[in-house]
């Protein structure tokens, strides 16, 4: 693994053999747990940030390891086939190399797609990302909802049995907005965003039979929530008395990596670790907004 110019570390946290590394204690269930395994929290890009704040929330003392297959980004245009294959590929060697407690798939494509096959093939507990149908159902009161995601995550099987089951008698009305991942990641990295990006996303929306009285939009791609506010801004006034809410899964997720984690120990012995698949001009970019994330080492595959 190649440090960043600037980085310093003696390797993942926890390594086995390292001399700093702390013994082991117990969790309150199953095979003993290192203090110092990470959780490790993968997506295609900066989206999984969105799932990074909220665990901060839970779990402050909790040491992590945020990667991002920046080469493989985007997901959302992949075959299902190349999605599984980045993403099993990956965590194999990531979970290999770093030992995590657990593993978040903080990217809803990749959810969707290779959740399944990456329980079955990984011995270490995973939490997947679900598009929040069920939570925008129950707060709907025009029994409209819209929901945002990517063109792979906006077709899948499993986003239908999720209308099906918490959604029946709902209009769920989809559109594929894949400019607003690459927006997310220029706005992470200060650069300019044409609000006309914004504004196609909420027309694919609206411009649909029903649209107008779209009262709630899933956010259903970990890159939405981190410009929800442009967004909104975009969205406009209401047709009716609220405005629009926007929902997605970060908070639930961390929840549950909370729940699956209790009782364990949290020792961090070093800053936290950004881990990339493709070195770029962007790190510069990027390293403030990371930072502000508690990641304060960077580093590539």
């Amino acid at each position: 693994m190649a440090q960043l110019p600037g980085q310093h570390g003696n390797g993942p946290p926890g390594e086995p053999g390292r001399p700093d590394a702390p013994a082991v204690t117990p969790g309150p269930s199953g095979p003993a747990v290192d203090p110092a395994a990470p959780l490790l929290l993968f997506d295609s890009g900066v989206g999984g940030l969105s799932v990074l704040a909220e665990v901060r929330k839970l779990l402050p003392d909790a040491p992590v390891i945020y990667a991002a297959d920046n080469a493989g980004l985007p997901y959302g245009n992949k075959t299902e086939a190349e999605v599984a294959a980045r993403v099993l590929g990956l965590l194999g060697r990531l979970t290999e190399r770093f030992h995590p407690r657990l593993v978040c798939i903080a990217c809803n494509t990749a959810s969707t797609i290779a959740l399944a096959s990456v329980r079955e093939v990984l011995e270490v507990p995973i939490v997947g990302t679900v598009p929040a149908i069920k939570p925008a159902a129950a707060l709907t009161r025009t029994g409209v909802i819209g929901l945002l995601g990517t063109e792979a995550t906006i077709r899948q099987a499993y986003v239908d049995r999720l209308e099906q089951q918490f959604a029946a008698g709902k209009l769920l009305l989809r559109h594929g907005a894949p400019e607003l991942v690459t927006a997310a990641e220029a706005k992470l990295r200060g650069q300019p965003v044409d609000p006309a990006v914004y504004a196609r996303a909420a027309a694919g929306l609206r411009d649909q039979p029903g649209g107008e009285r779209i009262d709630t939009v899933v956010l259903a791609c970990t890159h939405f929530p981190l410009v929800e506010a442009e967004l909104a801004a975009a969205f406009g006034p209401p047709t009716f008395e609220a405005p629009v809410r926007f929902v997605h899964g970060a908070h639930g997720i961390a929840r549950r990596i909370a729940f699956l984690t209790e009782g364990q120990t949290f020792l961090r012995t070093e800053p936290d670790l950004a881990l990339f698949t493709r070195n770029g001009h962007e790190f510069g970019d990027l390293r403030q907004s990371l930072a502000q994330y508690g990641l304060e080492r960077l580093a590539i595959l």
